[in-house]
């Protein structure tokens, strides 16, 4: 599997969780991770969002087919070898990342905090990051 990094700063540590649980998984074909122009910082808090999109590799089925009217036969089309639902299993069945915050048929949401207090610091400041899994259309045989 390929994983793609070059537009990630590699913040987030939820996000480096989620990579190594994706990585595991051979279905999938390539992972491409990418900052989301929502981070920010300020005085209280650090918000960090990523986005990640993953390409499945292909399977080939065979469908009905029929050719020219009169004859029927099948033929192998090209299809991604898992769904949205399937990578939503992925991770729900890692205990350190389980089901997600918010799921539709289009993406995975993630939303978790911690409050982070540096040595010889008596104020810290609250890390909330959110990371969105997206299900990318790729050829991954090409």
């Amino acid at each position: 599997m390929d994983i793609d990094t070059s537009a990630w700063s590699g913040d987030g540590d939820f996000t480096q969780l989620v990579l190594a649980s994706l990585r595991e998984e051979p279905r999938i074909a390539q992972v491409r991770v990418e900052n989301a122009p929502a981070s920010r910082d300020d005085v209280g808090y650090t918000f960090i969002s990523n986005e990640v999109f993953v390409v499945p590799s292909t399977e080939w089925r065979r469908e009905p087919f029929v050719r020219w009217g009169i004859w029927r036969t099948t033929r192998l089309v090209p299809a991604g070898a898992l769904s949205i639902g399937d990578i939503e299993a992925v991770l729900a069945a890692d205990a350190s990342i389980g089901a997600p915050d918010f799921a539709d048929d289009t993406m995975l949401q993630y939303l978790r905090t911690h409050r982070i207090v540096p040595a010889y610091q008596t104020r810290g400041y609250k890390l909330v990051e959110l990371v969105r899994i997206y299900l990318a259309a790729g050829n991954a045989a090409a």
